[in-house]
């Protein structure tokens, strides 16, 4: 009896540990993610928007000193720090050729990858910045546990701490946990906060992802706290496309992975069309639709 639950502990663990790659991997996108269909994005070309523009746009160099710029002139904004780290994240995704869409839809590839050569420089530069966003974030609630723009900066640091995790360092279970604690604290903001669209994605991407696992995994993941309904996940994505602001992009780049999961090439198609024409720079866009084609 002891040989069979050590058994179904280590199946449970390894379950868990596949569920926890697949959430990191779809996560990536969330700095490189844009708009798509008829709709345009809601950033503009000003402030923190215009950072967001040219890391869509794989600009790294440019992206980051639009958020150094904001981080002098708004020393107390979380949200700078938190967003030049995506910026370090991303390049380092972009450097390593992690990016393109089968790692979504195709969870052999995912787990056949090579092994990955992190850059230590930009591994520091990107716990720097999150150390940094912490520190903001901390202060400010201390102040106001209520503050919404700390809150919202923390769930945006935990995620993009559980990419770096998961994907680079292969530390699954600690990506997965900050997943969860990202989502915990996206909930806390929307109950004081109903219309900062942004957060749903938290709860959107959890449920959506977890969601594609069979019963005895997403049972396996309800013991550990996750959640993993599909309809709420896809209704959270949705509202994010729609009415999102940072994050609108990489919510309609989450709606056409999952419509290539679903097999609707036609609707994938017409979303990869909008992002290729709304960040032209960006040459992963075109080599994903030509794939299609």
């Amino acid at each position: 009896m002891a040989a069979r639950n050590t058994t179904m502990s280590s199946r449970g663990t390894l379950w868990l540990r596949r569920c926890a790659r697949n959430i990191a991997a779809a996560l990536i996108f969330v700095g490189l993610a844009a708009t798509a269909c008829a709709s345009a994005s809601t950033l503009d070309a000003s402030g923190l928007d215009a950072g967001y523009r040219a890391m869509y746009n794989l600009q790294f160099d440019a992206a980051h000193a639009v958020f150094a710029d904001w981080q002098r002139n708004h020393p107390d904004d979380p949200l700078a720090a938190v967003s030049d780290a995506a910026a370090y994240l991303f390049s380092e995704f972009n450097r390593l050729h992690i990016l393109e869409l089968e790692f979504f839809t195709d969870d052999k590839n995912f787990e056949g990858r090579n092994e990955l050569q992190p850059d230590p420089a930009v591994r520091q530069r990107f716990f720097t910045q999150l150390e940094r966003a912490q520190q903001i974030i901390a202060a400010r609630l201390a102040r106001n546990a209520g503050d919404k723009d700390a809150l919202f900066a923390r769930v945006l640091a935990l995620g993009l701490r559980g990419d770096y995790e998961a994907l680079i360092e292969k530390k699954n279970m600690a990506g997965l946990s900050d997943i969860k604690q990202g989502r915990s604290i996206a909930q806390q903001l929307l109950t004081l906060c109903p219309d900062c669209n942004d957060a749903y994605l938290a709860v959107g991407v959890e449920n959506y992802l977890l969601s594609l696992k069979p019963a005895p995994v997403r049972w396996f993941l309800h013991m550990t706290g996750a959640q993993t309904d599909k309809e709420t996940g896809l209704a959270n994505l949705r509202r994010v496309a729609d009415n999102g602001h940072y994050l609108q992009p990489y919510a309609r780049l989450l709606l056409a992975v999952a419509a290539l999961r679903d097999h609707d090439t036609g609707s994938a198609r017409a979303l990869l069309s909008g992002l290729a024409q709304e960040f032209p720079a960006n040459s992963l866009y075109t080599r994903e639709l030509a794939k299609l084609k």
